[in-house]
C-alpha cells in the first residue's frame, strides 16, 4: 500500500513578523514558517494505515526551498519514506487552484500510484479548505472529509471512515470509498492502535526513524522537482495560473503579553526589597500567604 500525505509551510504568527510584499503577497522567505498545524492530524491518520497495513509514505509538498525543513518535521512524525518538494519561481504567488493543479500532477509523477491520499483540513494562513478538494478534483478520486477516524481494507480495496457531518459536530456519519481514495483529515481526529502488535510496530517505526533522521542529509533526501520536471505549463501555475485577486491584507498584529512583567535590578537594593516585601507571604505556603 501506497500513502502519500500532503503537507504545508505556514507563517509562524507567533513571531509577529509576517511579511508581505507592495501587492499584498505572503513572502515566505522572510516569514518564520511552521508545519501547517491541521496537517499534523493527516499525518496521524496516515501514520496509523502504515502501522495497521503496513505499505509505504511519500510526504509531499510546494513552497521554497526552506519547505524541506517541514518534510523533515513530517517525515519524524509519519516515518515516511520519501520525501517530495515541488519547488521553483514559476510556483510562486499561487493560489488554491494553481497550487492544486501542481500538487495533483506531482501525485501523478510517482513511480507507484498511491492508494490513499491525505490532506488537512485547512491552513493556518489561508483558511480557505480549498487545496485538499481541488487537488482532488485534479486527481478525479472518491474522497471523504472531515474524517475522525477510518479503517483500510486492503483485500477489498476499501476504506471505511467516521466523518462529521457539515454543520453539526454532534452527528457522525459512516461511509465508505472505493480506493484509491482521498481523505480530508478533521482536527477531531484521533489515531487508535488496539492491538499490542500494532504498538509495538509504532515503536519500532519510531526507533528506526529515529535512527535513519540522525545521518539524514536533507538536501539528498528531499526529491525536488520544478515545473520543467512535471511539464507544467508557467501559465497555469503559480501567480499567472492564479485566478485569486487580493484586494488587501490586514496586518497581523503581535499578540500581547498575558501578563505585565516589573523589570528589577538585582544591584537595586530598594527595589529588591519591595519583591521580597510582596513575596515574602507566599514563602510559607498558601496556608502562610492567607494568615
Amino acid at each position: 500500500m501506497h500513502m502519500v500525505v500532503l503537507t504545508k509551510g505556514v507563517p509562524d504568527f507567533r513571531e509577529g513578523q509576517v511579511s508581505f510584499d507592495e501587492e499584498g503577497h505572503l513572502e515566505r522567505g522572510k516569514t518564520p514558517t511552521v508545519m501547517n498545524p491541521n496537517d499534523k492530524f493527516a499525518l496521524q491518520a496516515a501514520l496509523q494505515t502504515k502501522v495497521r497495513h503496513e505499505g509505504t509514505v511519500s510526504v509531499m509538498s510546494m513552497g521554497p526551498p526552506g519547505y524541506k525543513e517541514v518534510l523533515q518535521e513530517a517525515m519524524e512524525s509519519v516515518y515516511a519514506d520519501d520525501l517530495y518538494l515541488l519547488s521553483d519561481r514559476e510556483m510562486g504567488a499561487a493560489d488554491t487552484w494553481a497550487t492544486a493543479i501542481t500538487l495533483g500532477t506531482g501525485i501523478e509523477n510517482l513511480e507507484e500510484p498511491p492508494d490513499l491520499v491525505f490532506a488537512g483540513f485547512k491552513t493556518a494562513d489561508g483558511e480557505t479548505g480549498h487545496t485538499g478538494p481541488q487537488t482532488d478534483w485534479a486527481l478525479d478520486m472518491p474522497m471523504i472529509t472531515h474524517v475522525i477516524a477510518l479503517d483500510v481494507d486492503p483485500e477489498e480495496e476499501t476504506v471505511r471512515a467516521k466523518r462529521l457531518v457539515e454543520g453539526d459536530v454532534e452527528e457522525i456519519e459512516t461511509v465508505e470509498a472505493p480506493m484509491p481514495a482521498f481523505i480530508v483529515t478533521d482536527p477531531e481526529f484521533e489515531p487508535s492502535y488496539r492491538q499490542a502488535s500494532h504498538r509495538l510496530r509504532l515503536k519500532d517505526l519510531r526507533g528506526e526513524t529515529r535512527e535513519r533522521a540522525e545521518g539524514l542529509d536533507l538536501d539528498s533526501a528531499v526529491t525536488v522537482w520544478d515545473h520543467e520536471e512535471l511539464n507544467l505549463d508557467p501559465d497555469y501555475i503559480g501567480l499567472d495560473g492564479s485566478p485569486t485577486i487580493v484586494s488587501s491584507v490586514d496586518p497581523i498584529p503581535k499578540a500581547p503579553s498575558e501578563r505585565e512583567a516589573t523589570m528589577v535590578d538585582a544591584g537595586d537594593a530598594e527595589g529588591m526589597e519591595e519583591v521580597l516585601e510582596i513575596m515574602q507571604p507566599y514563602a510559607g505556603g498558601s496556608e502562610a500567604a492567607g494568615d
